[in-house]
């Protein structure tokens, strides 16, 4: 007797596309962790960045804001040089320091991700793209003193929640999209007031 998955009709073509694209990409992340998250985190990133881009775009009356063509490249340069890699080795870390066999691991995975991660991040991501503008360090130094503080507060009240999920249930092995992408909209959300 057959099995009765071999009954069912086999996906081919366009239906099949996405199960192979996830099979292929979760092969990757196997055998290229670092390299897939960060390559993840440079598309994700920059996709956002556009996206936020389109959305300030749209919420302006008259439409005329230029998009910024290089926007997109920063955050790709920054997503895959920092948020992916950084990332990774940073929940490598947790799961090591906090086995969730430690009592009050959830605890203690979210406090650690939240009061240290998530400022040092933060200040990486202000510092890195104030390089990545061109922008002198005054410069750069006064923006951090103006919206460090909006950014991370944002971030906290944003993320916690989603936070606890993602250090706690979901494996380090797998990709976080809510870490590759975080950091840098609380920062546009938290010194801007909305995406900016």
């Amino acid at each position: 007797m057959a099995p009765a998955a071999s009954r069912l009709p086999s996906e081919t073509g366009l239906a099949a596309l996405p199960r192979r694209a996830l099979s292929q990409y979760l092969r990757l992340l196997r055998l290229y962790p670092v390299l897939t998250k960060a390559a993840t985190s440079g598309i994700l990133s920059a996709l956002g960045n556009f996206l936020a881009q389109m959305i300030k775009k749209r919420k302006k009356e008259n439409g005329s804001q230029k998009l910024d063509s290089s926007g997109p490249l920063r955050y790709a340069i920054y997503g895959f040089f920092f948020t992916g890699p950084l990332s990774h080795f940073f929940y490598l870390f947790m799961e090591h320091w906090i086995p969730p066999e430690v009592p009050w691991a959830g605890v203690k995975r979210l406090l650690l991700d939240r009061l240290l991660f998530a400022p040092a991040f933060l200040l990486l991501f202000f510092l890195v793209m104030n390089f990545l503008e061109g922008g002198d360090p005054a410069a750069g130094a006064a923006k951090v003193r103006s919206a460090f503080w909006p950014a991370l507060q944002t971030n906290w009240r944003l993320w916690t929640p989603v936070q606890f999920i993602n250090v706690n249930y979901v494996p380090v092995q797998d990709p976080t999209l809510v870490s590759w992408i975080q950091h840098p909209l609380a920062a546009r959300l938290g010194c801007c007031g909305s995406v900016d």
